[in-house]
C-alpha cells in the first residue's frame, strides 16, 4: 500500500467514523459527509491520472458535481431545519411527529 493510498483511505475512514459515532449536531454529520467526498475525489482523480486513460476523466468531476449538489442540499435541511426546530441537534428531530 503507498503513502498516498493510506492516507486517502483512512481519511475516508476517519470521515465514515466520525459520521457513525459522532452523531449530536447536523452541521459535523454535513462536514463528515464532506470529508468522504473530498477524499474520494482525489482519490478518483489520482486513480485516473495513473492509469492515463481518457474514458475516466469525467469521473471525478462528476462525482465533484454529485458532491456539490449534496453539500447544497444538506445546508437548505440544515437552515430549515433550525428554523423549524430552533437547533440542529440530532436528537431533536423526530421522524414520527408531524
Amino acid at each position: 500500500m503507498t503513502p498516498a493510498h493510506f492516507s486517502f483511505s483512512s481519511a475516508f475512514i476517519l470521515g465514515l467514523m466520525g459520521l457513525a459515532f459522532h452523531r449530536t449536531h447536523l452541521l459535523s454529520a454535513l462536514l463528515c459527509l464532506e470529508g468522504m467526498m473530498l477524499s474520494l475525489f482525489i482519490a478518483l482523480a489520482l486513480w485516473t491520472l495513473q492509469f492515463e486513460s481518457t474514458s475516466f476523466s469525467t469521473a471525478p468531476m462528476l462525482l465533484l458535481a454529485f458532491s456539490a449538489c449534496e453539500a447544497s442540499t444538506g445546508l437548505a435541511l440544515l437552515v430549515a431545519t433550525a428554523r423549524t426546530h430552533g437547533s440542529d441537534q440530532l436528537q431533536n428531530l423526530n421522524l414520527l411527529q408531524c
